[in-house]
């Protein structure tokens, strides 16, 4: 590939325009569309990219709110969003509290409640933040919930961030659904925007490749002005470019990758039920939403930070409690999975056994 004109010096070398070269966002577009099972076309001009998911978030939080403003996002909620959004653009995030009774799935009847008491205490909601699918729990969003959503969004005058980064990384038999793919010409497209990366699909985190899909005129213009502090460099603009032009090649990777999700998730959570842990249901994603409640002694948030230690120090596991995805029942936890192999599953599981055992001898 070094070979190739555009990663000569003349290709890598000069100021290129901060929100993405366009052979990179036709590729991102049509890789988009391969990884959304070719149900959606996602137009380049559209598009803005950025250094990862990260700043795409951000950049659409400074677009969309002011400081003191809020978002509604759906619990339990991926802990980044924290730092995303509160961080500098200084944008407060309302949970609306989903139970494990409905495996943590999102209904319109909380977010109204959310949005209702919100407005009581003088918040403005500028829009829902939301994971689709979910991180931590995996499950997807079906597709009456995203036309409710765009019923609500309309009815209450606020916007839709949808976080699509897991939506390659399937392996159930639910079909993941696109934000773009429910939006038809009779709606009011531009309050509803999409996030999307390469780190997670594609396991590229290193390369930091994010881009913002927004169909509001306003909000990309803006956001191609605040991509100067977190544009991607020239050279992995070049070369992730030549990377998604072999099709071949994106084709047999995905269809690896979910097969290999599928196997050490479906190991994994089966080993897992053998010690009495169970999980949410879920279709995507890298992780499982394990349910440890029985084993937190006191039912608190106390006694789920006391579970995590124990991990750590008894298992050398490091997992994700579920108050920092601000959870509302304690003792469920997320646990990533992709980092071992099928082979490395038995190792695993020896180790949390140990931190059962330990807490069924303390109990």
């Amino acid at each position: 590939m070094s070979g190739g004109v555009d990663l000569g010096i003349n290709g890598i070398a000069p100021y290129q325009t901060f929100d993405g070269v366009m052979e990179l966002k036709m590729a991102l577009s049509d890789f988009m569309h391969q990884v959304m099972g070719e149900s959606v076309k996602f137009d380049p001009y559209n598009m803005v990219l950025t250094a990862g998911a990260t700043p795409a978030i951000e950049i659409l939080s400074y677009c969309l709110a002011d400081h003191g403003n809020a978002f509604l996002v759906p619990t339990p909620y991926y802990p980044g969003f924290d730092r995303d959004v509160r961080w500098r653009p200084g944008v407060d995030l309302i949970p609306v509290h989903c139970r494990s009774t409905d495996n943590f799935n999102l209904n319109i009847t909380a977010l109204d409640q959310a949005f209702s008491q919100a407005r009581k205490r003088g918040v403005k909601i500028r829009g829902i933040l939301i994971s689709n699918p979910s991180n931590p729990v995996g499950n997807i969003l079906t597709q009456d919930m995203l036309y409710s959503l765009l019923d609500f969004a309309e009815d209450k005058n606020i916007h839709i961030i949808v976080d699509e980064v897991y939506a390659g990384s399937t392996y159930g038999s639910e079909k993941f659904v696109s934000l773009a793919e429910v939006l038809d010409s009779d709606i009011d497209k531009s309050r509803f925007h999409i996030v999307y990366s390469l780190s997670k699909d594609l396991s590229l985190a290193g390369f930091r490749v994010g881009v913002i899909c927004s169909f509001n005129d306003s909000v990309l213009a803006a956001a191609k002005k605040l991509t100067r502090f977190s544009s991607i460099s020239a050279p992995t603009q070049r070369l992730v470019t030549s990377m998604l032009s072999d099709k071949r090649f994106i084709r047999e990777y995905l269809e690896t990758n979910r097969k290999r999700i599928r196997q050490v998730r479906d190991e994994f959570v089966d080993c897992l039920s053998k010690l009495g842990i169970n999980c949410a249901k879920s279709s995507a994603g890298m992780f499982c939403w394990a349910d440890m409640s029985g084993l937190i002694r006191p039912y608190s948030e106390k006694g789920e930070i006391e579970l995590w230690e124990k991990f750590l120090s008894i298992a050398k596991i490091s997992i994700t409690p579920g108050s920092a995805c601000h959870c509302i029942e304690p003792g469920w936890f997320r646990i990533c999975f992709t980092t071992i192999t099928l082979e490395e599953v038995p190792l695993v599981i020896e180790r949390i056994r140990r931190v059962v055992e330990s807490c069924n001898s303390s109990s």
